[in-house]
């Protein structure tokens, strides 16, 4: 076995031995108790076979390090106990298998050599320092293993995690780190995203200036997009070939196969300000809006400088251009390059997001269109992914690009990677590609995994009992189907995420139930299990002083209508069993919550806490009130299943959306369809105006509605329609003031989606969303 450097990790906290369980993650294949256990002392020794020496080494520097005790190494068995034996055996069919006996006598481990290794993450995650005061140090030579058999072996042979490193960059330093965790969990793939718009972080020796130039930025846009302006500061950081080569290693000694993407056609700003004869149109001035661009990149453009790396965040029209052979040429250069770098066998090309604004203007591409009979741009991103396929092949290499490769038709031999929802991996693996699944719900770590976030995401809500609920192969799929997909893996994009603290942040603890989703034997998958294991989990991640989310730990809060439609229901639960306290408006009165609160009015400040292991929880609500908070809604067509809020009556529970996307769960999402909602008043009011809460993020896809159509009626079937004096359509609000009053029950509120979003935007040519949060109506 080749050689391992230690991961610096104490894997475990201090427990008493008493009451004792098995908390691994990822869940094991098979698992066997026995009674009592195996103590590890100075005097324990550890025998290997050749092969498995680099094996041995690790888990001596482990114990060592982490426990301060020196274990005698030995090539074959000298005593028949007080013995940790490590041989190499069959892997029985599956890559990845190992077996971990423990007895009185010692530990066996057993597998082929990757199978080993995971088998020294399970036993690091069994050991027990056996005192009855967990601030009490561990006398030297007292580590316990409860006695157990186990037989494991992963479930796919693709487990994933991504990092983008161009929005914002990360040293090599935690880049081995984030490998590191990686291989805790026992992934064994990182796919390293590393060209895009806003940097290019790889040297590429060829065109240096794709480093000196395309590697940095003038300024970064401040906050969620669109932001509060620029903070005017310079931001680069590239990683140089060598730089590349140790962490392939790292990765490799840790049986992770790195995957690197170079993105095309689309998301190319960086290359095409080092190169602007890379772009349909090299005279072309990069476009960044006013209330984003930095000061310098103002003054360079004022001094003749044409192209920009990207300040913003979103997708923009400047890419590759198709009708180039001069863009063949680099990109195969570059793929010369990447290639040696990389023993994996597959090649990421993205191939997502590329607007075809220019390609449709560009003389060259519409020539080269006609030239091939293309019918449309589609077809010529098509063409474009299979022309690189075919160099990628040639070099042994297996493309892989996102769903959005599939459009105009899949190249021959390309790997689907499905973000956009299930439905791209579903359709390739139909056509027999191979497949990877990583859906943006719940799949996407740079999406908020707490309804009360309080820093800046991306925005959706995956939380970690999303994550674990997952299951890779869609039920749409026949059984030999379902062969096509290789794995999943979780993306985590660094929009909004500027440090190490904050990756660690959003990735722990969903990375835990992506281990267990795609390790773990499905029949095995079992939350309740899984929601067991998971405290010592992070207490394992306190010891590595990484900076995990508490947000298992959060309060839930829903708001329910009651019976009689008279009001909103306000609900709080924890996990745990422990008094919640309950407070109004901050009166000095508060109380234990016992059932659900009944609110009939405006609450400025809704407050419920609780306290566990000396630590305050707390969760705060606004609640709005006018003739349709509480009352009786229903919807003609259904939001999107990725944005379902609380269902229909998030319209109309009280609570109006404040954080945008951070707080997604109240909205209602709608892709290219209408929201129409009936809301009965219970009774015949006296109405004078509608309201209807809105987003409009373009950047996101997100447009406010085309219109709005108000209708009344007193006996829910005669519907007439209202005019109104002044109607309005803001970024955050529908307005519409009646021309004349009018008196009814049940009022129709009508919302048209933008429809398709334009040219020249983000997603152009795709259905926007339309994005509903609350309806007033007074």
């Amino acid at each position: 076995m080749r050689k391992i450097l230690l991961v610096h990790f104490l894997f475990l906290p201090v427990v008493s031995l008493f009451g004792q369980q098995i908390n691994v993650i990822p869940q094991p294949a098979e698992i066997k108790m026995g009674k009592g256990v195996f103590n590890i002392t100075s005097k324990t020794g550890i025998a290997f076979d050749g092969s498995n020496k680099g094996a041995a080494s690790y888990l001596s520097d482990f114990l060592r390090n982490n426990f301060g005790i020196e274990l005698e190494m030995m090539e074959e068995k000298k005593a028949t106990t007080n013995i940790i034996s490590i041989v190499k055996s069959s892997d029985q069919g599956k890559k990845g298998y190992y077996k971990l006996d423990c007895n009185s006598k010692g530990i066996t481990i057993s597998g082929d050599q990757e199978g080993i290794f995971y088998a020294i993450q399970t036993l690091a995650q069994l050991l027990v320092i056996p005192v009855s005061d967990k601030n009490e140090k561990l006398s030297e030579g007292n580590i316990a293993v409860p006695q157990v058999s186990i037989v494991d072996y992963p479930r796919f042979q693709y487990r994933g995690m991504h990092l983008d490193v161009c929005r914002h960059f990360f040293p090599v330093s935690f880049v081995k780190r984030y490998i590191d965790y990686l291989a805790y969990h026992k992934l064994n793939i990182f796919h390293w995203h590393l060209t895009e718009d806003q940097g290019w972080r790889i040297e590429i020796k060829k065109y240096p200036e794709l480093t000196s130039i395309g590697s940095k930025r003038n300024g970064t846009i401040i906050g969620r997009y669109p932001g509060t302006g620029s903070d005017n500061t310079p931001y680069g950081g590239y990683y140089t070939q060598e730089e590349i080569k140790e962490v392939v290693q790292y990765a490799k000694d840790r049986f992770i196969e790195v995957i690197p993407e170079i993105e095309m056609p689309g998301h190319g700003s960086a290359a095409i300000a080092a190169y602007p004869w890379l772009s349909c149109f090299p005279e072309k001035p990069t476009e960044i809006p006013k209330n984003m661009i930095s000061d310098k990149s103002v003054e360079e453009q004022k001094n003749g400088r044409i192209k920009l790396v990207q300040e913003t965040w979103g997708v923009f029209d400047d890419i590759f251009c198709a009708g180039k052979d001069s863009t063949f040429a680099f990109l195969q250069n570059v793929i010369d390059e990447v290639v040696p770098l990389f023993p994996s066998k597959y090649f990421h090309i993205g191939g997502d997001e590329a607007p075809k604004v220019h390609w449709k203007k560009c003389p060259r591409c519409q020539q080269r269109m006609k030239e091939l009979g293309l019918k449309d741009e589609h077809e010529l991103q098509s063409w474009f992914v299979q022309r690189i396929e075919k160099y990628l092949n040639s070099k042994g290499k297996t493309l892989i690009g996102w769903d959005e490769i599939l459009e105009g038709g899949l190249a021959p031999n390309a790997v689907v990677m499905s973000w956009r929802g299930e439905k791209g991996g579903i359709e390739a693996a139909k056509q027999k590609h191979n497949v990877i699944m990583t859906p943006g719900n719940p799949l996407y770590f740079d999406h908020t995994q707490s309804e009360n976030e309080d820093s800046v995401t991306i925005g959706g809500y995956n939380p970690i009992e999303k994550v674990y609920a997952y299951e890779p192969i869609p039920k749409e799929l026949t059984e030999a189907e379902g062969k096509y997909i290789l794995g999943a893996q979780a993306n985590v994009w660094a929009e909004y995420i500027g440090n190490e603290k904050k990756v660690e942040y959003m990735i722990f603890p969903r990375m835990a139930a992506l281990s267990e989703i795609l390790w773990t034997p499905k029949e095995k998958r079992n939350w309740d299990s899984f929601e067991k294991r998971l405290p010592e989990q992070m207490k394992r991640y306190e010891n590595w002083g990484a900076n995990y989310s508490k947000a298992y730990f959060d309060l839930k809060a829903t708001v329910l209508p009651t019976d009689d439609y008279n009001g909103v229901l306000w609900k709080v639960e924890t996990k745990f069993d422990v008094p919640i306290i309950i407070n109004f408006d901050m009166l000095d009165t508060v109380w234990s919550y016992k059932s659900p609160q009944l609110i009939t009015q405006f609450v400025e400040n809704a407050y419920a806490y609780y306290s566990i292991d000396g630590k305050g929880v707390k969760i705060n609500q606004l609640f709005h009130f006018n003739k349709a908070t509480g009352k009786k809604i229903t919807l003609t067509t259904p939001p999107s299943k990725n944005y379902p809020g609380d269902g229909a009556f998030t319209l109309v529970n009280g609570v109006q959306n404040e954080k945008g996307l951070a707080r997604s769960k109240e909205f209602l999402g709608f892709s290219g369809t209408d929201c129409e909602a009936i809301i009965d008043l219970g009774k015949e009011e006296k109405i004078g105006e509608v309201k209807a809460h809105i987003l409009q993020q373009t950047g996101s896809w997100i447009y406010k509605p085309a219109d709005m159509i108000i209708s009344v009626s007193t006996d829910g079937k005669n519907f007439s329609p209202v005019t109104c004096a002044n109607p309005s359509i803001t970024n955050k609000q529908a307005w519409c003031e009646f021309l004349q009053p009018a008196t009814a029950r049940y009022i129709k509120v009508l919302l048209k989606n933008f429809g398709t979003i334009p040219d020249g935007n983000p997603g152009a040519g795709n259905k926007a969303w339309l994005f509903v949060d609350e309806i007033e109506i007074n």
